[in-house]
């Protein structure tokens, strides 16, 4: 897929989470934002996490994956975590996966599913969690919100 097909997530989204009753966190709205924009003359997607503490802010770096045809998503942040995820995008589902280790052992591994609304004004989805090799969770739902 060539990298202009990610011209959907270009612009700055209000990112909404919530979590599960075992976490006793609090819904997280209107605090964290998200900017997607083009890097290096289009080359890949920069994508920008802006949040209060304790939620770490990110930088990630999207790309295309020749090897496999979809894309490839760089995850860093102020935590210092470095990670690496297979990410595909039809258009309409973004997928992002880490099930091999990369930059730092693979304790859990992790996907994200999230699916664009008709009107692409929202991207609504969550994360799932797997720390037997086998059985999946749901982590926490998380959803982007384009401003206006």
């Amino acid at each position: 897929m060539p990298i202009e097909d990610l011209e959907p997530f270009v612009g700055t989204w209000d990112v909404e989470a919530r979590f599960p009753a075992e976490w006793q966190a609090p819904p997280v709205e209107g605090e964290v934002s998200t900017t997607f924009e083009w890097l290096l003359g289009g080359a890949f997607l920069l994508m920008r996490s802006q949040a209060p503490d304790p939620v770490p802010n990110g930088h990630c770096i999207l790309g295309a994956n020749e090897a496999t045809g979809g894309f490839t998503q760089h995850y860093f942040d102020n935590r210092g975590v470095a990670r690496v995820y297979e990410m595909g995008f039809d258009g309409t589902t973004w997928t992002l996966e880490r099930s091999t280790a990369d930059f730092t052992p693979l304790d859990f591994m992790q996907r994200y599913v999230g699916t664009f609304d008709d009107d692409g004004r929202a991207i609504r989805g969550a994360w799932e969690i797997c720390h037997d090799g086998q059985t999946w969770q749901n982590d926490f739902e998380l959803d982007y919100l384009r401003r206006r």
